[in-house]
């Protein structure tokens, strides 16, 4: 029963958001229609263009709608969300309308379709993302509100008292927007009986189950005796009550816990990196758009560069190191050469005058620097051919820093961390300082950057890397 009724509110959505990208497309119309005779002015236009009928346009809307059906899917917005926060849901959709507008453009460029208002579909999905959330903030206010009057409530009990089970309960408690009411305590095990009500012990479930309402029973027992509850799991799917199981398998861990299915298998998943397709997808494209630039644009720059470099000192003009990328995969990094040529067999002799603790080194004044290559490293410049390893896919623009194979040799345990996101040009550590951080903050600075990672958090590191290079803060 409870899930046809899920089934059914989220059919209800579907229906309701395909309503609402219908209704955006005459409001956006109409708005973009009406701004010509407002004397609204484009920079570097005399005044903005009239659109064609908008009969000219339906194409753009049957295809907003089919994409937007699988794009929805694809994000998850049909998803429960009775105890998630709105911005959930918000960033969902938003993330929708995002891949259905980048693939209408894609659509547009492809068919070379140059009669479509740019303009007007921009403002289409601007709309659209505004009915979105104006629909939502509204079903969540009145679902509240019918919660409060006692309707669309849900009944549970829990299966075991302890410090779990209490947890739970307190939990739940403190969101009574959840519209989720305790019925009591099923007993699992021995031990002093709760406080509240008790409905039973776990042999007796059956007949609770025939006696007491319940939607749901929520099993919160030790994982020592998650094997007990097996029949009784059974027995909440034959009445068609639903069941959950309160996991606690590893309290201090720092991973992330995910459900997937892997050919109808269940599997816990744990993991400390990002896993959000959609954002490590844009990442990615943000990644290729940034380093096509660069190369294409910096093209003067780099043989300004080159030329510079020959005639300061002799050896080629690009350096070449081995390097660990992603999860322990050695690539061949690009730098401008800033040393002398050969400084790479120093390198062990140079190491215990390092200024920084750590299986790094740093120092002030190293004597295998060249003139050019101070400058080049005070300005940053030496960095530029890395973006030919992010176009490549073997660098992010912002990541941890890429270190050297013997360097990771001495990592302890915990610092091998830092090697689960590709590594970056920027990071960080490059924007805090870069050699004026001891190899202890560096490692917590890269570790912070991947369990709080996000794509605003590489577009801050990416804009404050800015005047971090013009300023020179930290370059050696």
């Amino acid at each position: 029963m409870l899930k046809q009724q899920a089934r059914l509110v989220s059919t209800g959505l579907k229906l309701q958001d395909l309503c609402m990208l219908s209704l955006a497309f005459p409001v956006a119309y109409w708005v973009r229609d009406e701004l010509p005779r407002v004397g609204l002015r484009l920079p570097g236009a005399d005044e903005l263009p009239g659109l064609y009928p908008i009969s000219r346009y339906y194409g753009l809307l049957v295809t907003s709608l089919l994409l937007w059906t699988a794009a929805a899917r694809w994000s998850a917005v049909y998803q429960a969300y009775r105890t998630r926060p709105l911005w959930v849901e918000l960033w969902r959709i938003a993330r929708s309308l995002l891949l259905v507008a980048v693939a209408v453009a894609a659509i547009g460029f492809a068919l070379h379709q140059s009669d479509v208002s740019r303009s007007f579909v921009a403002l289409y999905y601007v709309v659209t993302f505004g009915f979105l959330l104006a629909n939502r903030v509204g079903l969540r206010l009145l679902a509240r509100a019918a919660r409060r009057r006692g309707y669309n409530t849900r009944s549970y009990a829990v299966v075991g008292s302890g410090d779990l089970g209490r947890g739970l309960v307190h939990r739940v408690a403190a969101h009574p927007h959840w519209g989720l009411s305790f019925q009591g305590w099923i007993l699992e095990g021995d031990g002093p009986p709760p406080e509240g009500r008790v409905l039973g012990r776990l042999d007796e479930l059956g007949a609770i189950l025939e006696r007491e309402v319940l939607d749901e029973v929520v099993f919160a027992v030790p994982r020592e005796r998650l094997e007990t509850i097996e029949a009784a799991v059974q027995l909440c799917e034959v009445q068609g009550v639903g069941a959950k199981v309160c996991l606690d398998l590893f309290p201090h861990r720092v991973a992330r816990l995910e459900l997937e299915e892997l050919e109808g298998m269940p599997v816990l998943s744990f993991t400390t990196i990002p896993q959000d397709a959609i954002a490590l997808f844009a990442k990615r494209a943000f990644d290729i758009l940034v380093s096509g630039l660069v190369l294409l644009l910096g093209a003067p720059i780099f043989l300004a560069v080159a030329v510079a470099i020959k005639l300061d000192s002799r050896g080629p003009v690009l350096f070449r190191q081995k390097r660990v990328g992603l999860n322990g995969r050695e690539f061949t990094l690009l730098k401008f050469r800033s040393m002398v040529d050969g400084a790479e067999r120093l390198h062990q002799k140079m190491r215990r005058k390092s200024q920084v603790t750590g299986p790094v080194y740093k120092r002030d004044g190293d004597p295998r620097i060249t003139p050019v290559g101070r400058w080049l490293r005070r300005t940053s410049l030496d960095e530029l051919p890395q973006f030919w390893n992010v176009l490549r896919g073997e660098m992010s623009v912002v990541g941890p820093r890429p270190p050297i194979p013997a360097e990771v040799k001495e990592y302890q345990r915990w610092q091998r961390r830092r090697l689960s996101m590709k590594p970056g040009i920027t990071c960080t550590w490059q924007v805090s300082g870069r050699s004026e951080i001891g190899f202890e903050r560096w490692m917590e600075l890269d570790l912070a950057y991947i369990d709080n990672w996000s794509l605003w958090l590489d577009l801050r590191i990416f804009l404050l890397t800015i005047p971090a290079v013009l300023t020179g803060r930290g370059a050696k």
